[in-house]
């Protein structure tokens, strides 16, 4: 289970008003569950959890099955919400450092338009087995695109069976990729139409690469259906509590909102929690600016700022309970490094401290503090927090009476990048 500690942020509040913020947010909650909020049409990774697809996910877990004994190297080709989220969860979920019973590494392209990234993957290519995934609803996003090109082209150079090699997750009707299935036998998974990207991790465009990392996707899917079936029925349950504290704390006048983790396993989840909080609630000139942090390495450099800066910034600790970090302090009868008062404790009780010492400083330093813990990294704990977010962003997106699904500002550096690269129409 997840808990949700937000008492240390309550004395930066009126008196009162949580309680007024109440009905507004068991509002935006019922606009959510029911469906009747603006971007109702997106709904759909909701319903795929009320309604699990056994069979889509035993057909994963088989393909994963034959990619994991036959390839050196998974690569997977795409950007924003169609590698944050898998990225987020194999991380969290794999060794830090690989072995020889990793299985395949697990490779990302497209993410950015670097031509040194791309010219060094294909070199780092040669002479391994190589299984593509490549995911975008339209094919004709910039930065997958290109990537996918050029990989391709080397695929059908390397191996004859290229096609067997490759699979794609898109729309389930349109886009470029569809159309190469006119002369490709191309293994495809669908991207649901009422999906957007950065809501889809419980689909195949996250289902698929965490599979092939050796994670259990069906406890990984299930603790999302755990928490989706708990929190849509709750009212005031720690999701929708989250999203009506951060938007009374952004009425309040705060602007920015930090997501600390003390746990290098959880950045990717920092980064994928950026790209939901931002797209989402980033609207008319409002939103929370979503920052994430980790400590206790940004204490030495970013929470300086935190400390003593401009006072606009709330922060959310995401903690971990068991993070396996079993290793102590031994005894140094010299101790020259001072540390003999730690002798025999564990690291995950010095992390825990740094955690306490940290929170009561931002705390004296004018920062609401807010606290997220799960009990370990395990599938079904991941599976439950990343549910959480994406729950409470709705909540506090329909609270900003915005439509947390669509993501209108993203066209724009498009249109001005295509414009000057000569784009056909673009002008």
């Amino acid at each position: 289970m997840i808990s949700f500690d937000y008492s240390q942020s309550l004395g930066f509040l009126p008196k009162g008003a949580q309680e007024a913020m109440r009905p507004r947010a068991r509002k935006a909650h019922s606009s959510l569950v029911e469906g009747t909020g603006q971007g109702s049409e997106f709904l759909g990774w909701r319903e795929l959890l009320l309604s699990p697809d056994d069979a889509l996910i035993g057909d994963i877990e088989q393909l994963a099955v034959r990619i994991r004994e036959e390839a050196d190297v998974f690569l997977s080709i795409g950007i924003g919400g169609s590698y944050l989220g898998a990225r987020a969860v194999i991380d969290a979920l794999t060794p830090y450092f690989r072995t020889e019973e990793s299985g395949p590494e697990i490779l990302f392209a497209g993410t950015d338009m670097s031509g040194a990234y791309l010219k060094d993957l294909l070199a780092y290519l040669e002479g391994k087995s190589v299984f593509v995934n490549v995911i975008s609803k339209s094919g004709t996003t910039l930065e997958p695109a290109i990537a996918f090109r050029l990989l391709r082209e080397w695929m059908e150079r390397t191996f004859d069976d290229a096609d067997d090699r490759i699979i794609i997750t898109t729309d389930p009707h349109k886009g470029a990729l569809n159309a190469l299935l006119d002369t490709h036998s191309y293994r495809k998974y669908v991207i649901p139409s009422n999906v957007g990207g950065r809501f889809s991790v419980m689909t195949p465009v996250g289902l698929l690469p965490i599979a092939v990392a050796g994670i259990d996707i069906r406890s990984f899917f299930y603790g999302a259906v755990d928490a989706c079936r708990e929190y849509s029925s709750a009212e005031d349950n720690p999701s929708i509590q989250y999203g009506a504290l951060r938007s009374l704390f952004l009425e309040r006048g705060f602007s920015t909102e930090v997501l600390a983790t003390f746990e290098p396993a959880l950045d990717a989840i920092g980064s994928w929690w950026q790209q939901l909080y931002g797209e989402s609630e980033g609207k008319s000139h409002n939103g929370l600016f979503p920052v994430s942090l980790r400590y206790s390495t940004d204490l030495h450099s970013l929470g300086q700022y935190v400390q003593d800066g401009k006072r606009n910034i709330i922060e959310t600790f995401l903690l971990v309970k068991d993070d396996g970090g079993d290793i102590s302090v031994d005894n140094d009868e010299s101790n020259l490094d001072g540390l003999n008062y730690l002798v025999g404790k564990p690291l995950t009780h010095i992390n825990r401290k740094a955690y306490e010492g940290t929170a009561r400083a931002h705390i004296e330093g004018g920062v609401p503090v807010m606290t997220l813990e799960i009990p370990d990294l395990s599938a079904d704990s991941l599976g439950r927090l990343l549910y959480f977010f994406q729950h409470g962003v709705s909540v506090s997106g329909y609270l900003l009476r915005i439509n947390p699904f669509d993501q209108p500002g993203v066209e724009a550096y498009k249109k001005e990048m295509f414009r000057l690269l000569g784009k056909p129409g673009a002008d």
